[in-house]
């Protein structure tokens, strides 16, 4: 591996875990450079400034998922248990994702890949005839992330009463609910 992109590499590694603690406002510099074994110097030769740090970390996560989750139109209920492991696997990606929202930081994909391709897969699978076609794709697949995403996101009540469950259990349930939402009307 090329020094340089060592060094990039432990910046962005670093940086992951101070933003998803902090978040960009609360994230230090300081503590990045430390973390990723680099001067601050180095880290401002990577990346121009906090922000554009931020959101390197951010598409880097965002690419990570999205090539980690894939959207099969013939189960489209197996996306949300997909959705659902990658959360609890990389609860740091889900901390930055909602630190982005907070901000109002949008997040680029590489290589042109888009949103747009889960969007074509929902569409597909509408079209196929697996799930209710009532549902734009648009105002599908926010719900399915929700449903996928339930457990991680719910208040600290609901994790208190649900502490005794399995992981499994729960998943099942969000998969279940997507099944559910996807049926097709009667």
């Amino acid at each position: 591996m090329h020094p340089t992109t060592d060094v990039r590499s432990r910046i962005l590694l670093a940086a992951r875990s101070e933003f998803a603690t902090y978040g960009l406002a609360g994230a230090r510099i300081d503590r990045i450079a430390k973390a990723a074994s680099a001067s601050k110097e180095r880290l401002y030769a990577h990346f121009a400034d906090k922000a554009a740090l931020f959101q390197a970390v951010l598409d880097a996560n965002a690419a990570e998922f999205h090539a980690a989750v894939a959207l099969d139109p013939a189960d489209v209920a197996a996306f949300v248990g997909a959705v659902f492991d990658h959360a609890h696997e990389h609860p740091d990606i889900l901390r930055m994702l909602t630190w982005a929202r907070l901000e109002g930081i949008d997040y680029d994909l590489p290589g042109g890949a888009e949103p747009d391709a889960k969007l074509a897969a929902v569409r597909r699978a509408q079209d196929l005839g697996h799930i209710d076609a009532s549902w734009t794709p648009e105002e599908l697949l926010p719900i399915l992330f929700g449903i996928a995403q339930a457990w991680v996101q719910a208040p600290l009540v609901a994790h208190r009463n649900a502490a005794r469950t399995p992981l499994s259990a729960h998943r099942a349930s969000a998969v279940e609910a997507a099944r559910r939402v996807l049926a097709r009307s009667a």
